[in-house]
C-alpha cells in the first residue's frame, strides 16, 4: 500500500490527536512511496535497524522513535548513523508511543492484560497527557504475590522485580506498562492490590511500602513487546502486508 496510505490509517486507529506526548506520532522519517514489508520492533535502535535492511523491509513500525522532548537536536553520533541507516536504504520509520499504550485493542495495556489473563474493569491515570493510560482489573482467580511473580516471570520470560504488599491474595490491581512508576500514587486511589509496570524507581520503594500495595517491576522492554506485534498482525490481514516482528532482547 501507499505509505501515506498507511500512515493516514494508523494516525487515525491509534488517536493521535488526542495525545500529549513526549515525542512526534506517526511518520517519523519518511522512506519509499509504497510499504509491502514492515518490521516491527520496541524501539528504533540500531540493531532493528540493521534487521530492517536484512529483511529488505520498506518501513519500521515501533513504539520507541526519536526526537523526544529535551533531547539535543543535533544529527551526530548514534543519532546520525541511525538516521543515515533509514535514509541510505529509503526506510519509513513509523512510531506511536502513548497512542500505542493506550488503545483498547491493540495497546500494549489490553495486550498484557490477554498475556497474563487480567480481566479488564477500567482505566485510570494522572491527567495531563490525553486519555487515561493505565488499567484497572481483577485476575480470574485470586493468587498470592509469589505465585503470582512466578506467572510473570513464565509469561515474559524475565523474572519481575516484587516488593510484598499486605495483602495475601490479589484479586484487584492496576497496571501500566513501561516506565509507569509516577502512576503508583494514582494506582493507590483504584484501591487494589498491587501494581504493576515496567520500571521503578527510588522512591517508588517507600511508597510502595507504605501503602501496602504488592509492586512489580516487570521490565519496559518485556511489558511493551505486545502492543507492535498486536497492531502488526492487524495490518498485515486488514491490507495483505508482511510483518514481521523482531525481539532486540533488553534487559530494563
Amino acid at each position: 500500500m501507499l505509505l501515506n496510505e498507511l500512515v493516514t490509517y494508523l494516525n487515525r486507529l491509534l488517536a493521535v490527536e488526542n495525545f500529549s506526548d513526549y515525542c512526534p506520532n506517526g511518520l517519523q522519517v519518511q522512506g519509499r512511496a509504497e510499504v509491502q514489508t514492515l518490521i516491527g520492533g520496541v524501539t528504533a535502535c540500531q540493531a532493528l535497524l540493521n534487521a530492517a535492511v536484512e529483511y529488505q523491509a520498506d518501513a519500521l513500525l515501533v513504539h520507541h522513535g526519536y526526537f523526544w522532548k529535551g533531547e539535543d537536536p543535533r544529527i551526530i553520533g548514534l543519532r546520525y548513523h541511525r538516521l543515515r541507516t533509514l535514509l541510505r536504504h529509503d526506510l519509513s520509520l513509523l512510531a506511536y508511543h502513548l497512542p500505542l499504550d493506550a488503545h483498547p485493542l491493540y495497546g500494549n495495556n489490553m495486550q498484557l492484560a490477554a498475556q497474563l489473563g487480567f480481566i479488564v474493569e477500567g482505566s485510570f491515570g494522572p491527567p495531563g497527557r490525553g486519555p487515561a493510560l493505565g488499567c484497572v482489573g481483577t485476575l480470574a482467580q485470586p493468587t498470592s504475590g509469589l505465585e503470582f511473580a512466578t506467572r510473570i516471570a513464565a509469561t515474559l520470560n524475565r523474572p519481575p522485580l516484587h516488593l510484598p504488599g499486605a495483602a495475601p491474595l490479589i484479586r484487584r490491581l492496576a497496571w501500566c506498562t513501561g516506565a509507569a512508576q509516577s502512576f503508583l500514587e494514582a494506582a493507590i486511589e483504584q484501591h487494589v492490590d498491587a501494581f504493576l509496570t515496567g520500571e521503578i524507581s527510588e522512591p517508588t520503594v517507600h511508597l510502595a511500602r507504605e501503602s501496602g500495595l504488592h509492586y512489580f517491576a516487570a521490565g519496559h522492554h518485556a511489558t511493551e513487546r505486545y502492543g507492535v506485534q498486536a497492531l502488526g498482525a492487524h495490518l498485515a490481514e486488514q491490507f495483505g502486508l508482511q510483518f514481521t516482528f523482531v525481539d532486540v532482547a533488553n534487559p530494563v
